[in-house]
C-alpha cells in the first residue's frame, strides 16, 4: 500500500438507477445499538415498512428499544429473529457477523436482503456474500455516521441525512438488490458512493481507524506517566481523544479485521515520529515548522 500518495482515491461512479422508495413488509435489526436504532428510526419516520423486529444480547435494551417506539417487536433468538423479514441489517460489532450470519442463513427467505453498517469490508464482504443461501442477497454498506456517543438514547431517524454511505458490492452481486440497497440509504437522506471493498479499507484504515488506535494509545500514554495529568488536559487535548470513548469491543474488532492496512500505517507513523524526534533533539526550528507547515495545508483540505 502506498502510504504517502497524495492522489485520491477513485470512486466508483454510481450508474444505478434506484428505486424511488423501497419498501420492506418486515425488518430484522440484528444487533440494536446506535446505528441500528437509528436505522430503524430512520425507516419507521419515513414508513418504508410494516414491521421492524430487533435481535440482541441484552434483553433490557431491547425492552426499552420497544417502550420507546424504536423496534415493535424483539427476539433473543437470532434465527427466529430473522424469519419471514425482506430486509435483515447486521449492526452488531464486525467481528461478529460470519457467526451471526451463520446461526441465522437457514431462517433467511427467498428474495431477501441482507446488508450490514460494519466499518470493515475487504475481508467480510466475501465471506458474508459466499454464506448466502440461493435467491437471497447480500450487499455491504458503510454509512459514515455515528458518534462516540453509542447505545439507542443517542439515536436519531436524521443520523445519516447528509452524511457519505459507501455501498460495497461484488462482480456477484445482483444488480436489483444493489439499487434496493442504494435506494434505501438515499431514502435516509444519505449520499451513496459505490466502491470496492478492498479500497475501502485501504481508505478508511487511514483515515478512521488510525485516528482512533491513536487516541487510545494517547490517553494511555498519558495516563502511563500519570494519570493525575488527565485532570489539567485542555480544549485541545480532549478534542484529539474524543474518539477514545468509543466503544472498545467495536473497535477491537475492527482493528483486527483491518491489521495489514493498520500495521502497515503504523510502520508510517513510526517512522515520522522518528523524524520529528530528530528533529527535537536536533533543536531544528525550520524543520519542525517545515513539517508542521506540510500537516496544516493537507488538514487544511479536509472539508
Amino acid at each position: 500500500m502506498n502510504i504517502t500518495t497524495t492522489k485520491p482515491f477513485p470512486v466508483f461512479v454510481v450508474l444505478y438507477n434506484t428505486v424511488s422508495e423501497p419498501f420492506f413488509n418486515k425488518v430484522t435489526i440484528l444487533g440494536v445499538g446506535l446505528i441500528g436504532a437509528s436505522c430503524a428510526l430512520a425507516l419507521k419516520s419515513r414508513g418504508l415498512c410494516k414491521t421492524i423486529l430487533g435481535f440482541g444480547r441484552k434483553e433490557t435494551n431491547l425492552i426499552q428499544a420497544k417502550e420507546q417506539g424504536i423496534i415493535d417487536e424483539y427476539s433473543l433468538e437470532a434465527a427466529d429473529s430473522c424469519k419471514n423479514a425482506d430486509l435483515v441489517i447486521l449492526s452488531a460489532p464486525a467481528g461478529s457477523f460470519k457467526k451471526l450470519l451463520y446461526s441465522v442463513r437457514d431462517a433467511l427467505k427467498k428474495n431477501s436482503l441482507v446488508t450490514d453498517v460494519g466499518s470493515v469490508k475487504g475481508p467480510l464482504v466475501p465471506a458474508l456474500e459466499a454464506m448466502m443461501p440461493e435467491g437471497v442477497h447480500y450487499i455491504g454498506s458503510h454509512p459514515i455516521a455515528g458518534s462516540d456517543s453509542s447505545g439507542i438514547a443517542n439515536a436519531s431517524a436524521d443520523l445519516f441525512y447528509g452524511t457519505r454511505c459507501l455501498v460495497t458490492p461484488t462482480s456477484r452481486s445482483d444488480e436489483k438488490a444493489i439499487r434496493k440497497i442504494i435506494s434505501l440509504w438515499e431514502s435516509f437522506g444519505s449520499n451513496v458512493e459505490i466502491m470496492d471493498p478492498m479500497m475501502h479499507d485501504e481508505i478508511y484504515a487511514a483515515a478512521s481507524h488510525l485516528p482512533h488506535l491513536l487516541a487510545y494509545a494517547l490517553v494511555n500514554t498519558v495516563a502511563d506517566t500519570n494519570a493525575a495529568y488527565l485532570q489539567y488536559a485542555g480544549s485541545g487535548f480532549k478534542d484529539t481523544t474524543r474518539i477514545a470513548l468509543s466503544s472498545p469491543e467495536l473497535w477491537r474488532d475492527i482493528v483486527l479485521l483491518n491489521r495489514e492496512n493498520l500495521v502497515a500505517l503504523i510502520e508510517s507513523l513510526e517512522c515520522n515520529l522518528e523524524m520529528v524526534a530528530s528533529l527535537i533533539k536536533n533543536a531544528d526550528a525550520e524543520g519542525l515548522e517545515r513539517e508542521f507547515s506540510k500537516a496544516q495545508l493537507f488538514r487544511s483540505t479536509i472539508k
